[in-house]
């Protein structure tokens, strides 16, 4: 995986954990925060976490750091990580857009680009490895 790439990967991975969310009138948390609680978690109670909202992002996330270690590049590996990832984001951002909520919002965005920037040099990386 050339240094382009996984340059991206980490900024995804970490664009990830500042995802926003807030609900109520005192309640917030960064997905960091969330996801610390979560780990901690899975290790007394995994059935009080099992949700496709907790398990796929940090799915995600795995899968993007199993990649940046990989001697041979398999895109379709990053793909599913973001994926796994971008399904609660994109959500977190549909959440942000209809409730007029500024910080949910602009707290996606950073992992939104980043995966946009991803998608858009993966053809040019495909190429570049197919004439090396």
């Amino acid at each position: 995986m050339n240094n382009q790439r996984k340059l991206i990967v980490i900024i995804l991975i970490i664009s990830s954990l500042f995802g926003y969310l807030e609900w109520g009138k005192s309640n917030h948390v960064f997905l960091y925060e969330a996801e610390f609680e979560i780990l901690k978690k899975i290790l007394t109670d995994i059935y009080s976490v099992a949700h496709p909202f907790t398990i796929l992002p940090l799915l995600g996330q795995l899968i993007l750091i199993i990649t940046l270690f990989q001697k041979k590049n398999y895109p379709i590996f990053t793909n599913i990580g973001i994926l796994c990832i971008g399904l609660l984001i994109l959500f977190m951002f549909l959440i942000g857009l209809i409730g007029f909520h500024l910080k949910i919002l602009i707290s996606t965005l950073p992992f939104i680009i980043s995966t946009l920037i991803y998608f858009i040099n993966l053809k040019k990386w495909k190429d570049y490895e197919a004439n090396s």
